[in-house]
């Protein structure tokens, strides 16, 4: 090969641009020799929840501007390929590649599912994300997959949920026998021992259930995304904290052989920018809910804590349920067991520290100086 001419570089750089300098020095052998793939991928979510949704759209925005365009994952929204609640499905079939879901809606499949998402009582964003990217949470959950011909990338958070919308007031654990509850999962599990009629129902169904009275409660995620939905208008009572879904992940199930296929600098490329869609959508909630639970508390939304009584219940419930999915289910228990003694050292931790600032920013929100 002809070595370059230093003279000649420095003439296309003074000429053309550095970016001319740099065509000149190297034409993308990548470029030239990468394959153009075209995938999809079917959300759980419709099109109006704009962050949830909105991730989808950066991370196949992002694939396809790092990749030049060679790789485009065309993204479809709940029931324009199959409905919201039966995106995995779809993905272990190979009706599409990939899909963005959240993960505990397949506890039925596996209740070892749960912890792609969360747990009730589990940890917060935080802490969830350190052990999934280095407390080796994702390499655990990921072993489990494969037996469902999927893997899966952690792609958003909504950050700790509330409770839910109530159309009667909550004040006692009587009050919630009979109770019909947009709630699923483990949560639902935990819930129907207290006499709650657990309902599984997919986010764009939730609004006209509860206005017909075909449910009289449901949780979702939180005050910006509740306030799309229109909640307030139906089900005056907005309950908090949401003890199901404390640091609550979803993400990306891409078929296994679909993924295998991939070249190493794609499989890269859909790493980063679910990454990225990580990040993003736990700021962006950040950011929006607080206005948006002013506005709905002007909307004449009606702010409650559950009952005492009920967070203990549901604590002492808690731990009784997952042992006994524990003692019925190896994977779940090595992964419950992993999950556990993180999650003690995180809280641990975080009481000497964020806890301890946070409590004494909140005395002081009020002050400027």
């Amino acid at each position: 090969m002809k070595p370059t001419n230093r003279r000649n570089l420095l003439t296309a750089a003074a000429g053309g641009g550095v970016a001319a300098a740099v065509s000149t020095i190297a034409s993308p052998a990548i470029a030239q020799t990468a394959p153009t793939i075209q995938w999809r991928i079917t959300a759980s979510w419709p099109k109006s929840l704009d962050t949830l949704y909105g991730a989808v759209e950066l991370l196949s925005r992002r694939v396809a501007e790092i990749s030049d365009n060679k790789f485009k994952i065309q993204v479809f929204a709940a029931g324009e390929i199959v409905p919201g609640l039966q995106a995995l499905d779809a993905v272990q079939s190979g009706t599409v590649e990939c899909c963005h879901t959240s993960p505990f809606y397949y506890y039925g499949k596996d209740p070892a599912f749960a912890f792609g998402t969360d747990i009730p009582f589990g940890m917060n964003v935080r802490m969830r994300n350190a052990w999934m990217y280095h407390g080796g949470g994702l390499e655990l959950m990921n072993e489990f997959h494969k037996s469902y011909n999927v893997m899966f990338i952690p792609a958003g958070n909504t950050n700790a949920q509330m409770g839910g919308w109530f159309r009667k007031e909550i004040k006692t654990l009587d009050d919630l026998k009979g109770l019909k509850f947009r709630i699923g999962g483990i949560a639902g599990l935990i819930m129907s021992k207290l006499g709650v009629v657990p309902q599984q129902i997919a986010a764009g169904d939730i609004y006209p259930a509860l206005e017909r009275g075909t449910i009289d409660a449901a949780e979702w995620v939180g005050p910006y995304d509740d306030e799309k939905l229109g909640f307030v208008r139906v089900a005056p009572y907005y309950y908090y904290p949401g003890w199901w879904e404390v640091g609550p992940t979803v993400g990306v199930f891409v078929n296994m052989q679909k993924w295998q296929t991939l070249p190493p600098a794609y499989q890269a490329m859909l790493q980063v920018a679910s990454a990225e869609a990580n990040q993003w959508m736990t700021s962006k909630y950040d950011a929006l809910n607080p206005p948006a639970l002013k506005r709905l508390v002007g909307a004449g939304a009606q702010l409650r804590s559950f009952p005492p009584e009920m967070i203990e219940a549901c604590w002492k419930l808690s731990n009784e349920v997952l042992e006994d999915i524990s003692s019925k289910n190896a994977v779940f228990k090595k992964i419950y067991d992993h999950f556990v003694a993180f999650r003690n050292d995180q809280y641990l931790y975080t009481q000497v520290s964020d806890l301890s600032m946070d409590s004494y920013m909140v005395r002081l929100r009020n002050l400027r100086k």
